[in-house]
């Protein structure tokens, strides 16, 4: 329980990381507690899809993978991103990610932060 709860953490300030870098992701609101919120439910999201639908994306494209070097992997956070986005659509949840690039860039910063809130989180059960 206390790595999901690091994980979901991790995940948050590096959404937000991501939402103060980038001015084609949006987290529109009109209090800081709501947007919280949202953040955390969006890292949530985040979290499941990057659970669920990458390792399946990832195995699906393992030739690209192997070809490109693992240059793939910025292509497949992008999509996760994406498919973030979309899902926090359909769950009216307002943030919004505008175009694949921007994806791309947003996916950068993600992981960089993630990895980096990683090391300092602890990740102990």
């Amino acid at each position: 329980m206390k790595n999901f709860v690091v994980k979901t953490i991790a995940n948050s300030a590096a959404l937000a990381v991501a939402i103060w870098l980038i001015d084609d992701i949006t987290l529109p609101g009109n209090s800081t507690p709501r947007k919280v919120l949202t953040l955390i439910l969006v890292a949530l999201v985040f979290g499941l899809v990057n659970f669920l639908v990458k390792p399946i994306v990832k195995l699906l494209t393992l030739p690209l993978f192997i070809l490109t070097l693992g240059l793939i992997t910025l292509v497949i956070n992008a999509l996760m991103l994406l498919l973030t986005s979309w899902l926090a659509d359909k769950l009216d949840l307002s943030f919004h990610v505008e175009g694949f690039w921007t994806a791309i860039v947003g996916g950068l910063i993600i992981s960089i932060v993630s990895w980096a809130m990683h090391m300092v989180l602890p990740d102990k059960d």
